[in-house]
């Protein structure tokens, strides 16, 4: 009997579904970065033509080559007054006598990886060729208490914002629920800040340069118990940017071209309490699952990874969600140096966003650069040998938004 449609004739599971929709093969050709912090020399309108200009010339294409631009960024209204930011990018670019669709996306901390993804799903479909996406922010122009306000906006305004709950509260109780159920200490959640203070110290783009010490992390102000304010990554000011464009192409552009293997996105409640668990979030574990069925390998290929460690408990929370070790594994792991470089399975050796520095709307395109520049062989003084394979996780807000990239060189 013929299907008559619905989901009965839809493929339903993710390994499925990647092979149902595979595309074309894409590829990033260029990347391109600022420098990360308070970057008060710097406008908004500056930073992202730094960092787009520099991955355009990475790529080595000109303007009139470009189908599609993307640009992540959370709030822009807010920050500096203006929306609309798209065509605003395509212009201060120098590109605007192009006239290609240019296109803002929004997911909190996850804009930056969701701009990727629609860039990524844009080559695959054939829809475009060469696809410019790019994230920025510029956080620091706002007083703390505005800042705070904004931040706050990508939580539930009406079940935790409006009651007086902080985004660095809400992480507090994830972060004593980990303590509570899986056994996480002090010391475990401390070692995530002062691995990626040391990683940092590497890498050029990096908002702090400088080591810190567990007994320095314990001994900082108290922001939400558990966590002081060295628990806390910093928002910052940025840009990042990468170019894609088919697999099959890529070579004809760079003799470097890094394949996304797969890309996925998962979402979840807004509001805390409504959530199964406080100690993972089943928005990135969805996400983790169809960027490995797209991929055709997990975490035990994974040789590297960029994790979303807005607070030192979610670098936590995304190794586990991830896979790299079993739940409760991954606090005992970092104290005893699997996590850094040198370590079975290095994270964040760009200092990750507590130390590189949380330019919100660019952190996502910053970790895709850094996995590409890892795979590419390029990571001088953090390179991690033999590099083939590496994975980046962004979340937005408390994490009702995660997308997963799994990325790999041939």
């Amino acid at each position: 009997m013929p299907s008559t449609g619905g989901r009965s004739s839809l493929a339903t599971n993710p390994a499925e579904k990647a092979r149902h929709h595979a595309g074309r093969e894409v590829a990033v050709i260029g990347i391109g970065q600022t420098a990360f912090g308070e970057r008060w020399e710097a406008s908004f309108r500056d930073l992202v033509t730094e960092a787009g200009l520099k991955a355009i010339q990475d790529a080595n294409i000109q303007g009139e080559d470009i189908d599609a631009v993307y640009v992540g960024s959370m709030s822009t209204a807010l920050t500096i007054g203006q929306e609309h930011v798209a065509p605003l990018v395509i212009d201060h670019a120098g590109l605007a006598d192009f006239h290609m669709p240019a296109t803002r996306v929004e997911g909190s901390g996850a804009s930056g990886s969701i701009a990727f993804r629609q860039g990524v799903l844009a080559v695959r479909s054939g829809d475009a060729d060469i696809v410019v996406v790019g994230g920025v922010e510029k956080m620091t122009d706002s007083s703390d208490a505005e800042t705070a306000r904004i931040v706050g906006s990508s939580m539930d305004q009406e079940w935790e914002s409006f009651v007086g709950a902080t985004d660095t509260a809400i992480h507090a109780m994830m972060a004593r629920a980990h303590m509570d159920e899986l056994g996480t200490t002090l010391d475990m959640l401390a070692q995530v800040a002062v691995k990626n203070h040391d990683h940092g110290l590497k890498n050029p783009y990096a908002q702090f340069k400088r080591p810190i010490t567990r007994e320095q992390v314990h001994a900082a102000p108290m922001v939400a118990d558990p966590l002081t304010r060295l628990h806390c990554a910093p928002l910052s000011d940025g840009a990042s940017t990468v170019v894609l464009c088919p697999l099959e192409a890529a070579e004809s552009f760079t003799k470097k071209p890094v394949k996304v293997a797969g890309t996925g996105q998962g979402s979840d409640t807004l509001a805390l309490h409504a959530r199964h668990s406080l100690t993972t979030m089943a928005a990135a574990r969805a996400a983790a699952e169809r960027a490995y069925a797209q991929a055709g390998w997990g975490p035990d290929s994974v040789d590297v990874a960029e994790l979303h460690d807005a607070y030192t408990v979610n670098e936590l929370i995304a190794l586990e969600d991830l896979g790299f070790f079993p739940r409760g594994g991954a606090g005992p792991a970092t104290l005893e140096g699997e996590t850094a470089l040198g370590g079975r399975i290095p994270i964040n050796p760009s200092g990750g966003l507590k130390a590189r520095g949380h330019a919100v709307g660019a952190t996502g395109l910053a970790q895709i650069a850094e996995i590409v520049s890892q795979l590419r062989n390029e990571a001088e003084g953090r390179q991690v040998k033999d590099a083939r394979r590496g994975v980046c996780h962004n979340t937005g807000g408390t994490g009702a938004t995660a997308v997963v990239t799994a990325l790999e060189v041939l």
